[in-house]
């Protein structure tokens, strides 16, 4: 089989047969470039569709490691917050521990206390064998809950301590202005209180005080603390210091020689106000001691232990 090509003149007739090697490579040359080309547009085709789903997985792993890592800042902000709350109670169960020392050791002087037996300022003393199989490590939410059972507790504690403190601070204050003791350290009863015979006139009176003799300028003590409302002269006592102590109590020391106190003046319980004398309607040193109660006079043997020291 030829191929048989004409030219356009009409001129000379070219056959080329079916076969021949020219046209056989350069159909070849075709054929391979059409194949590669087909290749080449299969292969960028299944390139870019790869590409595109590379990148699509590699967004959506960007994605989730975004959100883990914004789950993790959170669990830190969250941490930090627990760990910031924890640190303001530890701080205030420090400052309630240490009002708490400070105020047992205040009750404990106030109380008389031995204070090796109630020590404030060591911790108690505690101790056991350890078991390693019964220990376990404590988790943040339960350690939060014993610290806040430990402030209630310590609050509490702090209360009932303060009620305790004020009660002791009552019974003292009772004690330094209740009328309580001798009006002198040293000396003897020379008259009770009482009906007796006057010692000026020999008729029977009526004696509202104690009287305690001793020598001439002995100290003169108040048995009691509280505001001195007279240190002068008065008829029948003499120089006199005259203290209110309140609720109702007063106390009056006369015949003193020399007065050591004034009007207004605070004093305390064992506070020398006075030195004993004879002033007066006296027949010698010592001191009259009168305790009034409400404005009237009281039997001061209540109030005083008569006997020498």
């Amino acid at each position: 089989m030829n191929i048989v090509f004409c030219s356009k003149g009409g001129g000379r007739l070219r056959m080329i047969p079916v076969l021949h090697p020219g046209l056989v490579l350069t159909l070849l040359v075709l054929l391979a470039g059409f194949g590669s080309a087909v290749f080449y547009a299969g292969y960028r085709t299944a390139g870019t569709t790869d590409n595109s789903a590379a990148k699509a997985m590699v967004g959506r792993l960007q994605a989730d490691l975004a959100h883990q890592r914004d789950q993790v800042q959170s669990l830190r902000d969250g941490m930090r917050a627990q760990m910031d709350a924890l640190s303001l109670r530890l701080g205030e169960a420090q400052a309630n521990v240490i009002r708490l020392n400070a105020l047992g050791q205040r009750l404990t002087k106030m109380a008389g206390l031995d204070s090796g037996e109630f020590d404030f300022k060591d911790p108690p003393a505690q101790g056991g064998p350890v078991d390693s199989h019964e220990t376990d490590r404590v988790d943040v939410h339960d350690f939060s809950k014993s610290l806040a059972k430990l402030a209630l507790q310590l609050d509490d504690r702090e209360q009932q301590l303060n009620v305790l403190e004020t009660l002791l601070m009552s019974r003292n204050l009772h004690h330094e202005v209740f009328p309580a003791g001798r009006p002198v350290r040293h000396g003897w009863m020379s008259s009770p209180y009482g009906w007796r015979t006057d010692p000026f006139n020999g008729k029977k009176e009526f004696h509202p005080g104690i009287d305690f003799a001793n020598k001439r300028g002995t100290p003169i003590i108040a048995v009691a603390s509280g505001v001195v409302t007279w240190s002068s002269k008065r008829y029948g006592y003499g120089n006199m210091v005259e203290i209110d102590h309140g609720n109702g109590y007063e106390t009056r020391y006369g015949h003193a020689e020399k007065l050591l106190v004034k009007v207004g003046q605070t004093v305390k319980k064992g506070q020398p106000i006075a030195l004993m004398g004879s002033t007066g309607r006296s027949t010698g040193p010592h001191v009259h001691f009168e305790v009034r109660f409400h404005g009237r006079t009281v039997n001061p043997a209540k109030y005083v232990n008569t006997a020498a020291n």
